[in-house]
């Protein structure tokens, strides 16, 4: 009777650390995920200022885009 009751407990408490186990696995994965979306962000906003440095302005940054796209 004892053994039976060693084994069922010994498995609840297997489930439990899977369960915690992929609960970190999950909350690693997102903040990897979201660390990467604010380098990719942090580099669009270093993109677009550079280009608006390059171009002389705001306003003549979306001149040129428009030049550009609409090959005028």
């Amino acid at each position: 009777m004892n053994t039976t009751t060693k084994d069922i407990t010994k498995s609840k408490t297997n489930t439990k650390t899977s369960a915690d186990t992929r609960a970190e696995i999950s909350r690693g994965a997102m903040i990897s995920i979201n660390t990467v979306g604010a380098v990719i962000g942090l580099w669009a906003l270093a993109s677009l200022i550079g280009g608006m440095v390059a171009a002389g302005g705001p306003v003549a940054l979306v001149k040129a885009w428009f030049s550009a796209v609409t090959g005028m």
